[in-house]
């Protein structure tokens, strides 16, 4: 459910019938359509909307406008509108975004702009985008780091305009060395003695002197607003010129001055209008009628409705800008509407002003415009209505964009009026926890359920109470406390109204989550499968990916890769191009797929877009599994200290943020570096310090130990039959045939391969066994002399050998499943691990050997004396079986080491 936009924020001002038409001027704007940036920057009053508007009106090329306000600070409010604006240019642009800024969990901007640039790419006419009013937008917040981001890879068919009273903060000094950067500024823009008799003339109908133009202006110093303000001043004066030396000080003290000025000559129901709805962003007819609840039927009064005295206004170019070729919505110059709303506050009647909120609150309630209709309400300091409106009438305004205002308005209500309405401590929590700041969200919640306690369990407070442990629920699911989560939802589930569909569609999906962590994997697809039915009928987008998502892991567990791969793609397509960070788990997923299907690249490229989009999400361990799963890519290639450096900065985040789920996962991946080094004591206690059975089974394989493997792994099998965990299943049943092959037990190592080979096909299982090396590969040839699946087997044989030549040396490791401990030992198939590992001192002088120093080198480089080098020399030959350094060195490889 998306909330209607204000479609004059996407319109260009019209030129007004009279106007002082700057050729100098929009000939630059022209010549500068060839860079990337045109910047008209000065402060109010100076012209700087009209003149782009008069130079778009000659453009031959498409635009698209946005004047921007200070509530387009909110990420999910600047991207719609952005859209839309670029929507004028193309008309589909932009629709997985769009979706995506309808949910809760909202993209960041940077990630928004990334994919809409790749869209615009696909534009062939050049355009020209326009951000008036740029100045709103906070020179720290994520919308500049956005625009940053488009200046840099906009393409160039594209022509960004920024019009703003202060220079934004953007890389202006590099896009003026590369030209790639027009300036406008306020001594640009200045009225010329020409342009200033041309506008007091024939704009504004005074006669004066040569010389009187001249000193006006210098004493406006060609500042059109002040020269604008005192014409108006002169009109019907007897003698114009004596205003003129009253002209003296800051544009501030001449604005103060002036704006009296023209005030007075206006009639009282144009000031009572000018006032009164100064408080309004935008003007129409409707509207202000509505602000001024005014009876312009009385005789005394010289017009009939708001829509007259605005066409009144423009007639008399009073400061109101149309926003539409019809003439039907306008705004004040912004320095105009300032001074009209400081007069307004200086009148001291703060229940008029209120009044005046109130009825624009109501008008914009009454059209849908909800977001609008809060900002008044809020203005008014009605909480009541406030608290109603953000409701939004079944799907919150925190889910529309709404974040940023609704904080910075709870942010300003004193505690007790908090306390008077629990909801809006509820609906803080609920912010808090939508910007990712977490620590902050238990507390709101104490202080809502503090204040219900005195509640009757009426409906409304029931919903609230059920809310509150949805928020929990959501808390737990960040730090993957399946008890707690499970506890959470149900009791959400158990309080939430029936109606409250955004709110328990999300506990649906929480609910399915615990059931996933606690291994009971039906329980999870009937809750996933429920959570995306509803999601999808309500526009829920964020909670239909969380939910395919999660039915993808199912199938992954299930062993089903093929369907799997399918529904994580589609949650890609939901998610645009580049996916947004949600997506990360579908990158994972994908990656772990395309490892067991041999396709190293490809597994390559989703770890990376995995771990850089889970990077963009706060409060999260994706990075750290993406990290892990890189890690092992790192291994298979060789590059074990490579591994090994980004397990270790996968630990510490991991420790530092508590991401305690996946410390086992970090571990089992620093148990298979270790079996690649032939650490293998070290690995072993490793696997037993973190209770890793399967990697501790298969460090018992390398230490040539297979009873106590099989002995191992025979009750994790019972346990994963009466589970049901199809995944973890498999690759024990795998493990446990490469066991008894080694014990010497061929017969029933090939009842197991077979089964494992029959449940494996399915899903296109390769590197399952290609990771068990030998003696896999030897046990596969037993396979295939008794005509076990002999097309399967065949594959795999031929996978096994294309690795023995290094036809792809790119292989890569599995992610381990949520929930289980795996860790892989690979080495070339076609070589037996060492008898008895090489110690750290070795290893160090086998490194110095390869890279082809000599033994007195050595020595130098480590110092140590040369006998001892001699000695190392002998042990390490020995370990390897070798005679000689180059013999030593290739084994090294084989195995590894190197």
């Amino acid at each position: 459910m998306s909330a209607p936009i204000i479609s004059t924020k996407l319109h260009i001002p019209p030129l007004r019938s009279k106007a002082v038409l700057r050729h100098r001027l929009t000939g630059r704007l022209i010549k500068g359509m060839k860079r990337k940036l045109s910047l008209v920057s000065a402060s109010a009053g100076y012209g700087k909307t009209t003149l782009v508007a008069e130079w778009l009106s000659r453009c031959t090329q498409p635009v698209a406008w946005l004047s921007l306000e200070e509530g387009d600070n909110e990420p999910a409010r600047f991207l719609t509108y952005f859209i839309a604006a670029l929507r004028k240019i193309s008309a589909n642009i932009g629709e997985a975004a769009s979706l995506l800024l309808q949910s809760p969990q909202l993209p960041t901007a940077e990630s928004v702009i990334a994919s809409l640039i790749n869209e615009i790419t696909s534009i062939t006419d050049h355009f020209v985008l326009v951000l008036d009013d740029y100045h709103v937008i906070n020179a720290n917040g994520p919308i500049n780091d956005a625009v940053v981001l488009l200046l840099e890879r906009m393409p160039p068919q594209m022509h960004l305009v920024i019009i703003t009273r202060e220079d934004p903060r953007l890389p202006l000094a590099r896009l003026r060395v590369r030209d790639d950067l027009t300036e406008i500024r306020a001594a640009d823009l200045r009225f010329t003695s020409s342009e200033t008799t041309e506008f007091l003339d024939g704009v504004m109908g005074l006669s004066l002197a040569p010389e009187q133009v001249a000193l006006l202006e210098s004493r406006t110093e060609g500042w059109i607003a002040g020269l604008q303000l005192a014409a108006l001043s002169m009109q019907g004066h007897e003698d114009p010129a004596q205003l003129i030396p009253s002209l003296t000080g800051s544009h501030r003290f001449v604005l103060d001055y002036l704006v009296e000025e023209v005030l007075k000559k206006q009639p009282a129901a144009v000031q009572h209008f000018l006032l009164s709805t100064s408080i309004l962003d935008w003007l129409c007819g409707p509207l202000c009628d509505a602000v001024l609840d005014t009876d312009f039927g009385e005789q005394s009064v010289p017009f009939t409705s708001g829509r007259e005295i605005l066409a009144y206004l423009e007639q008399a170019n009073l400061f109101i800008v149309p926003l539409d070729d019809e003439r039907r919505w306008y705004r004040y110059h912004h320095l105009f509407a300032e001074l009209l709303r400081k007069r307004l506050h200086q009148s001291g009647d703060e229940r008029q002003a209120a009044e005046l909120h109130l009825r624009a609150s109501q008008w914009y309630e009454d059209h849908n415009l909800l977001p609008e209709a809060f900002h008044h309400a809020a203005a008014a300091r009605d909480t009541g209505r406030a608290a109603r409106l953000l409701e939004g009438e079944g799907m919150p305004l925190i889910f529309r964009g709404a974040v940023a205002p609704l904080l910075q308005w709870l942010h300003s209500l004193p505690r007790a009026e908090l306390d008077a309405w629990p909801a809006l401590w509820v609906m803080y929590a609920s912010a808090l926890l939508l910007t990712g700041q977490m620590s902050g969200v238990e507390p709101k919640l104490q202080a809502a359920e503090k204040k219900l306690e005195g509640y009757g369990q009426d409906k409304k407070t029931r919903d609230l109470i059920g809310h509150i442990a949805a928020i929990r629920a959501t808390l737990a699911v960040s730090k993957h406390q399946a008890d707690m989560i499970l506890a959470e939802s149900q009791r959400a589930l158990d309080f939430l109204d029936p109606g409250n569909l955004p709110v328990r569609t999300a506990t649906v999906w929480t609910l399915g989550y615990a059931h996933q962590l606690q291994g009971d994997r039906a329980a999870a697809r009937e809750a996933y499968t429920e959570a995306l039915s509803s999601s999808r009928s309500i526009g829920h987008i964020v909670i239909t990916i969380m939910s395919a998502l999660g039915l993808g892991n199912l199938q992954e567990a299930d062993n089903q890769l093929d369907a799997a791969a399918e529904t994580y793609r589609e949650v890609l397509a939901m998610a645009g191009d580049p996916p947004l960070p949600t997506a990360c788990e579908a990158h994972l997923g994908l990656a772990r797929i395309r490892y067991e299907w041999n396709d190293p690249e490809a597994a390559m490229k989703h770890g990376l877009q995995s771990v850089e989009l889970a990077r963009q999400l706060e409060h999260t361990d994706r990075a750290v599994a993406g990290e892990v799963l890189l890690a092992r890519l790192k291994l298979v290639r060789g590059d074990s200290s490579g591994a090994a450096a980004l397990l270790a900065e996968a630990e510490r985040t991991a420790l530092r943020r508590q991401y305690v789920s996946q410390l086992q996962p970090i571990a089992a991946a620093k148990v298979l570096v270790l079996l690649r080094q032939g650490r293998l004591m070290a690995a072993s206690r490793l696997a037993q310090k973190h209770e890793l059975p399967v990697s501790l089974a298969r460090v018992c394989l390398a230490q040539g130990d297979p009873s106590a493997a099989l002995a191992l792994l025979e009750p994790l099998r019972e346990q994963a039959e009466i589970q049901g965990l199809e995944d973890e299943l498999l690759r024990i049943i795998v493990l446990q045939a490469a066991a008894l092959y080694a014990h010497g037990e061929t017969l029933n190592a090939l009842r197991l391969l077979e089964e494992a080979l029959t449940a494996a096909e399915p899903g296109g299982f390769i590197r399952l066994f290609i990771d068990e090396g030998v003696t896999m590969f030897s046990l596969l040839r037993e396979a295939a002399a008794h005509e076990i699946l002999p097309d399967y087997t065949g594959r795999l044989l031929a996978a096994f050998e294309a690795e023995a030549r290094g036809e792809d040396a790119d292989l890569g490791l599995p992610q381990a499943e949520p929930g289980s401990n795996p860790a892989e030992q690979h080495v070339s198939p076609f070589v037996q691990p060492l008898v008895e590992p090489l110690s750290g001192r070795e290893l160090e002088v086998l490194q110095l050997i390869a890279q082809g120093l000599s033994n007195r080198e050595i020595g130098e480089r480590l110092f140590i004396a040369l006998p001892t080098v001699k000695g190392h020399n002998r042990m390490i030959f020995d370990k390897l079986q070798v005679t000689r350094r180059t013999e030593a060195i290739a084994r090294a490889r084989n195995l590894g080491l190197l």
